[in-house]
């Protein structure tokens, strides 16, 4: 039984009883079993409303999980870690596996991009200007990534 059916049958029973309205007593009653009446149509509103939130929510979150598949693919989320399974740095221009990164030739000024395994040699030739350039990174270096001399 819901409060409102609850609340139709206190009527019921006030009324069958032949509750006099003219007492004391039943001035009373009968304001308590009007303001319970109020109160039973608002909570049957809320709860409405409630169910109404909630089927929105569902919408939103289905439309937000259309748009991270379109975003980030088939929803594996593993390109977007820091581990050794995927390209994970901010500064990589590849957005792939095999990291490369664009860095600034200190002699010559131009952009160039330079293969992760470069870095791992230690140093390369600027295809620009010809001058080498030598890399030196740590181990500890959360990103892997070196220093350029």
């Amino acid at each position: 039984m819901t409060v409102s059916e609850k609340v139709a049958y206190l009527k019921g029973l006030a009324e069958g009883l032949g509750l006099d309205t003219e007492t004391k007593e039943g001035k009373l009653i009968s304001v308590i079993i009007d303001t319970l009446e109020d109160i039973s149509l608002e909570l049957e509103e809320l709860n409405e409303n409630a169910l109404d939130i909630g089927d929105e929510l569902d919408a939103l979150s289905d439309d937000l999980s259309d748009v991270e598949e379109v975003i980030f693919g088939d929803g594996d989320d593993d390109d977007l870690d820091d581990d050794d399974d995927g390209c994970c740095d901010d500064d990589c221009c590849c957005g792939e596996e095999d990291c490369a990164y664009e860095v600034t030739c200190p002699s010559c000024g131009e952009d160039i991009v330079i293969e992760e395994s470069d870095l791992e040699n230690g140093s390369i030739t600027c295809p620009k200007c010809g001058d080498k350039l030598e890399f030196e990174f740590d181990e500890d270096d959360e990103n892997g990534e070196g220093e350029s001399d």
